[in-house]
């Protein structure tokens, strides 16, 4: 009888596993379905203001290719704005692609103008183009190479950087069409450069929140007494740094304020959220027990505004990548004109902000598991560390102008904020004074084992950062740029020869 139940057991087992197949079957079909119309009514949106002659025919080709590229960026790097808040509990998978998909369309729509021109011709050199056909032809396989290589990623579960596949598609048509000469080195030099300097700065601002976070908050006696204090002031900082983002873009084509105005906007708006914040902070403390797992709970809030704050910035930096060759193709069929300053209709900011959504949608829970989950464990602190530091990076970036990559800013947040838990675990007196006066045990998460007193091959074991990670993302952003260069020009050489 026993034998028949558990073959009865295996055999319904096997069944759940099969409808659980038929279920994501399914569901992916349902996706692809739904992209597919999406990209028609690209075609349409585009053949309604292009027309149907024959550069109109090129405008719809471009169009579909960014709608394309959009729902890739969706797919793929918005997961680095809400991982890590998903991977700490702090927020459903569900709360967080509304957020994200409401704020990544507000970023891109509002203040994602600044970042195309740099991509659709600080590249390359347009004056060296012999005709605005060959540009056309070189930018679409941009669009194409960057898409196909983003969608793999994708599909084998590689966060990668958009903006790395973008500049390379762009480079390496443009290096097919003319030569080595077209291209901007100085300008590529500079990007280069942000993609050094960014995921540094990254992880220096997190482990700079994270160090605060313990020296003032978790390695206090009170802790909830210190939470009171500090957490509405993290939460102040980053409404202040949103507002003052907002000045200086989301508002300049109605506004634009000097830079004292929007310094005195960013301190009004501190003020007010920390006066809001004290009470609404000591009200929720209110009967809490004076350990870790109580400051999650205060985390949660400002870590969902800073996870919004970061989708925000990331729809104005990013949308470039799709859109930005795009401008730069309808630029070149309505006026011939490729070296003009491009400017970007409505329709076309409107492909890039809802094709980001609607990959994030779509594809994008794959990879925001992946990202808040695998590389380092979170909790709701560290994952304000890692998003506010992010959303801050990516903000300084496209004021400046530069697209860089907000993966790499991510991930540099990331490793930023595992690194420094190591080294303060072996080094920090505070930490230690800590455990020995609370005892081992005592619930306090990160001070509830004295990894200073472990053996050295448990303490490698113990790494907090998974090093497997590391070599694969470095590998990841470095193949990007060339990988997307080389499928680029082989792609426009196909394009040259049919067209």
């Amino acid at each position: 009888m026993a034998q028949t139940k558990q073959s009865l057991d295996k055999d319904l087992e096997k069944i759940v596993h099969v409808e659980a197949a038929a279920r994501s079957v399914s569901g992916g079909v349902r996706a692809h379905g739904i992209a597919v119309v999406f990209l028609v009514l690209v075609a349409l949106l585009a053949a309604a203001f292009s027309g149907v002659s024959g550069d109109g025919v090129m405008v719809v080709l471009a169009a579909i290719l960014g709608g394309y590229m959009a729902i890739n960026i969706g797919a793929n790097d918005v997961a680095n704005n809400v991982g890590p808040a998903v991977g700490s509990r702090a927020m459903t998978l569900v709360g967080a692609l509304i957020i994200a998909a409401v704020f990544e369309s507000a970023g891109a729509l509002l203040a994602g103008g600044e970042v195309v021109s740099t991509i659709s011709k600080g590249i390359i050199d347009p004056s060296l183009v012999e005709d605005s056909e060959v540009f056309i032809l070189a930018m679409m396989a941009a669009l194409v190479s960057a898409a196909l290589w983003v969608n793999l990623a994708t599909f084998i579960g590689a966060p990668v950087s958009t903006t790395h596949a973008v500049v390379g598609g762009v480079m390496g048509a443009g290096i097919a069409a003319v030569g080595f000469q077209l291209v901007n080195w100085g300008t590529m030099s500079a990007i280069a450069a942000s993609w050094v300097i960014s995921p540094v700065l990254g992880g220096v601002i997190a482990a700079i929140f994270l160090a605060f976070i313990k020296i003032n908050i978790i390695y206090q006696p009170d802790k909830i007494a210190a939470a009171r204090r500090w957490v509405p002031m993290l939460v102040a900082i980053m409404a202040g740094a949103f507002a003052c983002y907002l000045s200086i873009k989301g508002l300049k084509r109605v506004w634009k304020p000097d830079t004292f105005t929007i310094l005195l906007i960013g301190a009004v708006v501190f003020a007010v959220v920390w006066a809001v914040m004290r009470p609404l902070i000591r009200r929720q403390s209110e009967g809490m027990e004076n350990r870790n797992q109580s400051l999650r709970t205060l985390f949660r809030i400002p870590l969902i505004c800073s996870a919004a704050l970061l989708s925000f910035a990331h729809g104005a930096n990013d949308v470039a990548n799709a859109i930005g060759p795009l401008a730069a193709i309808l630029r070149a069929v309505e006026f011939g004109d490729i070296a003009g300053k491009v400017e970007v209709p409505a329709w076309i900011m409107m492909i890039g902000a809802f094709g980001i959504s609607l990959g994030l949608f779509l594809y994008g829970p794959k990879l925001i598991r992946m990202v808040g989950d695998q590389i380092t464990k979170m909790n709701p602190m560290r994952a304000y560390c890692v998003a506010l530091s992010a959303a801050i990076t990516v903000i300084i970036a496209s004021w400046l102008g530069l697209p860089v990559s907000s993966t790499h800013i991510a991930v540099g947040a990331v490793f930023g904020v595992g690194f420094f838990r190591e080294f303060y675990t072996r080094r920090s007196k505070r930490r230690r004074d800590m455990i020995a006066g609370s005892g081992k045990g005592s619930g306090n998460g990160d001070a509830s084992v004295d990894e200073s007193a472990l053996p050295p091959d448990v303490l490698r074991r113990r790494k907090l950062v998974r090093r497997s990670h590391f070599l694969t993302i470095i590998a990841a952003w470095v193949i990007t740029v060339p990988a997307a260069a080389l499928l680029s020009a082989a792609v426009f050489y196909v394009l040259s020869a049919v067209v």
